[in-house]
């Protein structure tokens, strides 16, 4: 395996499909007045081996927990966009460390729309940001440059 796409090719996928939270979001007042419902499928890239292997909910994502977790992000804090309600599900999602990728499907289908419509969505996939180097000595080096350093400029002496 040498890319990224090969490792997560190698994980398991755990799939929450049709989460309904009914939430205040969206662009307009009404919106943010009366609520509507939301409906949300989250796929998360894992290894469960060592879980099935010892029969142990511990070494995996208990997806109950994350469903709840999931409804309580959802049903705070209003916001406008379905894509900032799937950029906070994504993050909910990364929390859990066994995580290696996310996709969240955020379906608003009672969007205020003045045409027919089934449903209007907005899918995003997300990785944990890459960790900090713990030191300085962990850091990358300084890119090097192609010109030469400026040459110091002369000394001037006081007069004696």
């Amino acid at each position: 395996m040498t890319t990224g796409e090969s490792i997560l090719d190698e994980l398991d996928v755990l799939t929450l499909t049709g989460l309904e939270v009914f939430a205040h979001h969206g662009v307009f007042d009404f919106e943010r007045e009366n609520g509507q419902l939301f409906v949300l499928d989250v796929q998360l890239w894992l290894d469960t081996s060592a879980a099935a292997g010892g029969d142990d909910l511990a070494a995996t994502v208990h997806y109950g927990e994350l469903a709840e977790e999931i409804a309580a992000a959802v049903a705070s804090d209003p916001v406008d966009l379905i894509e900032t309600l799937a950029e906070r599900v994504a993050g909910v999602v990364l929390a859990h460390p066994p995580v290696r990728q996310t996709r969240v499907v955020v379906h608003k289908p009672d969007a205020p729309i003045t045409v027919p419509f089934a449903d209007v969505s907005i899918t995003i996939t997300r990785r944990p940001a890459p960790a900090a180097p713990a030191s300085a000595a962990e850091a990358p080096a300084a890119p090097a440059h192609d010109s030469p350093p400026p040459a110091p400029s002369p000394t001037r002496t006081a007069p004696a």
